[in-house]
């Protein structure tokens, strides 16, 4: 088995997996990963949870190798609240994982949690419990596959996982987590666009029966219809996660994808995301050699075991941002110490009138030892006292010129830092727009109507073919992806009074 308890672990008996959002339990005991009905509070049971990766800010932040180690963890506190324009008056849960493959600055990727948010979905379990040793954000779930060996650490990897309330795309290269985004198509989700496809409410049993058993490839021809349009867009923001992450991280590619929900593998899913994306896909279903009585479990659990595995054997190397830990033991609470400090002084208090005789004996030599040597002693205190003084009124005249100078300093800082602003990073909206019109005319694109309002800019096109449009978008949005967020076009159709086609076309600029 993965585990190897230390001594410090020694009273942790049972392990328990949880998964909050869901309400799901269980506990890792004699080797087989159980359900739980019901939670409670026993010291011997370890609890491990993750925190959702929608409940979770996140950033990546570089820092100097001559930064001493133990200033690391204040300065990515400061950088957090930085980079993350995070509300200086809260207090927040933070916690960082350096990447092995940094180059000439060290690589933080940084989590970052609300208390609030973490409250409202696990202060009920909390209060059955009374702790929760372990919540480590769901990205990093997946670094137990490579440290166990269930997965080889070479190349770049994609996981994408299904929950109920929540989906979330997660990118590890080299073994090491890159990247991770939510996006809009958690399991609750897609029932309700099915619903709203059909037009119709449709029993959410019998939904997701179908979506287990059957999946994509189900004979009903209105289930199959109405998936693969949610689907479709579901790969659409993969596909733009991973163009983003290869653009962002400079990745050559990726080697393998792997697609799991908290229900169990959806049937033809990998099929239809290696077919639309043309990456070898595969169901995240993996050989944990761990009994258990379900015939499927979600793989979140599986994962959560592992962590707590390494967790026990090393707290460093899992990122934990609970707040709820478990309480210390009784030497090491207030409480304990206080009485165990009356119990020694009470037992001193009795003996001490048997040595009493015998201790002022002591004191006295003790005391006519150290008065000799308090005179020697003091003389050399004057003198140094002295110094003492002479260099204080230094430093406190030189700590006035530092003030002086750096309020000089960041007064010119401000006043170049605005001029540089306004002369390199202003950028004239009329360059976009005459790059816009060479391009329409090289496609034979005509405007119609132009609207520009901030960075956003709407076209009404006109051409003598449909298919000319979706080539300029493609040409626009393959060469100036640096210069725009977003192209998009709504609807391309055809004007009945005449043989023009006419689209409406949006462009949001960076």
């Amino acid at each position: 088995m993965f585990l190897k308890k230390n001594s410090s672990q020694s009273t942790i008996k049972n392990i328990v997996t949880l998964n909050a959002y869901a309400g799901k339990y269980y506990q890792f005991k004699d080797n087989t990963l159980q359900p739980l009905r019901k939670l409670t509070y026993n010291t011997s049971n370890f609890i491990a949870s993750y925190i959702s990766n929608k409940d979770l800010i996140t950033t990546t932040v570089y820092l100097s190798r001559s930064i001493p180690e133990e200033d690391i963890p204040d300065i990515i506190d400061i950088k957090a609240y930085e980079e993350l324009g995070l509300d200086q008056a809260k207090d927040y849960l933070i916690s960082y994982t350096e990447s092995k493959e940094s180059g000439e600055e060290r690589e933080f990727h940084i989590f970052v949690a609300e208390p609030e948010v973490l409250d409202s979905s696990f202060l009920s379990i909390k209060e059955e419990t009374k702790y929760i040793d372990l919540l480590t954000p769901a990205p990093l779930l997946y670094r137990a596959l490579y440290k166990k060996e269930i997965l080889d650490d070479n190349g770049t990897q994609c996981f994408v996982y299904f929950t109920i309330f929540d989906a979330f795309v997660t990118l590890y290269h080299n073994g090491e987590f890159l990247y991770s985004k939510s996006i809009d198509f958690a399991l609750e989700t897609i029932y309700n666009k099915y619903c709203e496809l059909i037009g119709e409410q449709v029993e959410e049993k019998e939904f997701f029966n179908v979506l287990e058993q059957e999946g994509l490839k189900t004979s009903r021809e209105h289930y199959q219809e109405n998936l693969m349009k949610i689907f479709g867009e579901v790969f659409i923001n993969i596909n733009d996660i991973i163009i983003y992450a290869k653009r962002a991280f400079e990745l050559e590619r990726i080697d393998h994808m792997f697609i799991g929900t908290a229900n169990g593998p959806i049937v033809g899913l990998d099929d239809y995301s290696q077919n639309y994306l043309g990456l070898q896909s595969s169901e995240f279903n993996f050989n944990y050699h761990i009994e258990c009585e379900e015939w499927y479990t979600d793989q979140l659990q599986y994962l959560m075991l592992l962590n707590a595995f390494d967790y026990l054997e090393d707290e460093l190397s899992v990122v934990n941002l609970t707040r709820y830990p478990r309480p210390p033991s009784f030497v090491n609470r207030a409480s304990g110490q206080f009485i165990i400090s009356t119990f020694v002084a009470i037992t001193v208090g009795l003996a001490y009138p048997l040595f009493y005789l015998i201790g002022s004996y002591i004191n006295d030599a003790s005391i006519y030892a150290l008065n000799l040597q308090n005179d020697k002693v003091s003389k050399e205190a004057e003198k140094y006292k002295k110094i003492l003084a002479e260099k204080r009124a230094i430093i406190t005249g030189l700590d006035e010129k530092i003030a002086k100078l750096s309020e000089t300093y960041q007064a010119k800082t401000k006043t170049l830092t605005s001029i540089y602003d306004k002369k390199v990073n202003y950028r004239l909206k009329s360059g976009i727009f005459h790059t816009l019109a060479e391009e329409l005319n090289k496609y034979g694109v005509h405007v119609e109507q132009m609207k520009s309002e901030n960075d956003t800019v709407w076209l009404a096109l006109v051409s003598s073919e449909d298919r000319k449009l979706t080539e300029l978008i493609k040409h626009i949005s393959d060469n100036y992806f640096q210069e725009i967020n977003q192209i998009d076009i709504e609807l391309i159709e055809k004007d009945p009074e005449s043989s023009y086609y006419k689209g409406l076309l949006k462009v949001d600029l960076k």
